[in-house]
């Protein structure tokens, strides 16, 4: 796989920075998670890596991590300005023993500015980001998509980008560096398309009436018979024509228009709720016109579509996504496993032996499975 032979350590925080992990993880790399327990049932995304229990406030655990961050290629940690630097453990110490080493601070507010060293979850920093004035339909409130905006697409999906600019780069200098991912400025940079697009008449009224945001009854979702919901996004006129043929509506229905609109919302509505999903997607099955069922992500990985491509894998009770884009001779692939890390990765990795390694188990340091506390 692409990054074989690149080790990483990822400091555990909520859902971004694990993602990340396991962007990376699911590519190649070697992933070790440093976390305050063996087993965090809050981390869902810990699968294709090892998991390491360290007292980072003891010295020698701090001394612990340093030892491996000096084999490492890549850091990734989660934390406000200043945590890991108090913990001896900032770029500065981790950077000087380790110049090859790529340090990845993923965090909301960024590592400088008046407010990088506030709290703040996902919705907050899809609000400064200013894409969260953006979203929501007209006459609502700004509404977010979940928390997919600021912690996973502008946070952990550009940091992981961010992470193998820096690998990349490294290729030719020899040298690491920093990679300062705020999510504000991720949020903001993967929604480039809606700020610099703003001159182009599909926009100009006021949030939710517009061509993308909710605004024409032809790029919309629609109840169906069975209460589900079928997609339409029938942009172009040959889309929104086959549309009208197949629903049978009125032949001067337009597009546009402020009374089209208002009819057409009607008519749509109303005709969606004669059949059922399954029926819609049948009846729209063999020709393009822009229209699909809304599939329940408890039962995504049924569709056709998807089952021919092998989209999803189960792990556990789970069906995961599995890993994008595919690539042709090196793709990514999900593991079904975590490893804890026992004796011998540590023996092996920090060239420790078995006495001091009792010692560090004695003293709190670590934490290690419980088959392998006994040396």
């Amino acid at each position: 796989m692409p990054l074989k032979g690149i080790k990483v350590l990822e400091f555990v925080g909520l859902a971004p920075g694990p993602l990340c992990g396991k962007i990376l993880a699911d590519f190649g790399a070697s992933v070790t998670r440093i976390d305050k327990v063996l087993e965090n049932s809050l981390d869902v995304l810990h699968h294709g890596k090892h998991t390491l229990a360290v007292n980072l406030k003891m010295t020698a655990g701090q001394q612990l991590v340093r030892q491996l961050a000096n084999k490492c290629d890549v850091i990734v940690e989660p934390f406000r300005p200043g945590v890991m630097e108090k913990l001896n453990l900032g770029p500065e110490q981790l950077c000087t023993d380790n110049p090859r080493l790529i340090y990845a601070r993923l965090t909301g507010f960024g590592q400088q500015g008046r407010l990088s060293a506030r709290a703040g979850h996902d919705l907050n920093y899809a609000a400064i980001s200013g894409v969260l004035s953006m979203l929501g339909r007209k006459s609502e409130k700004p509404s977010a998509p979940i928390n997919l905006l600021a912690d996973f697409a502008g946070g952990s999906v550009l940091c992981a980008l961010g992470i193998c600019l820096a690998l990349l780069e490294r290729h030719r200098s020899g040298r690491g560096q920093l990679v300062d991912a705020a999510m504000v400025e991720g949020a903001a940079y993967v929604a480039s398309w809606l700020f610099m697009s703003r001159g182009l008449q599909i926009w100009g009224q006021q949030r939710g009436h517009n061509l993308l945001d909710g605004g024409a009854y032809f790029y919309d979702t629609y109840k169906t018979k069975d209460e589900l919901y079928m997609s339409v996004a029938a942009l172009e006129p040959q889309f929104f024509e086959l549309i009208k043929e197949r629903l049978q509506l009125p032949p001067d229905l337009m597009q546009y228009g402020e009374e089209h609109e208002e009819l057409g919302r009607k008519l749509l509505t109303a005709a969606f709720l004669t059949k059922t999903q399954a029926e819609w997607s049948a009846l729209f099955e063999d020709v393009d016109a822009c229209v699909y069922p809304v599939l329940d992500w408890q039962r995504v990985q049924e569709h056709d579509h998807n089952q021919e491509r092998q989209s999803f894998e189960r792990i556990g009770e789970t069906w995961a996504p599995c890993p994008a884009p595919r690539l042709s001779r090196s793709p990514g692939r999900l593991s079904r496993q975590t490893t804890t890390c026992d004796h011998e990765f540590l023996l092996n990795e920090l060239q420790l032996n078995a006495e001091q390694l009792h010692q560090l188990q004695a003293d709190g340091v670590l934490t290690l499975p419980l088959p392998h506390a006994k040396l």
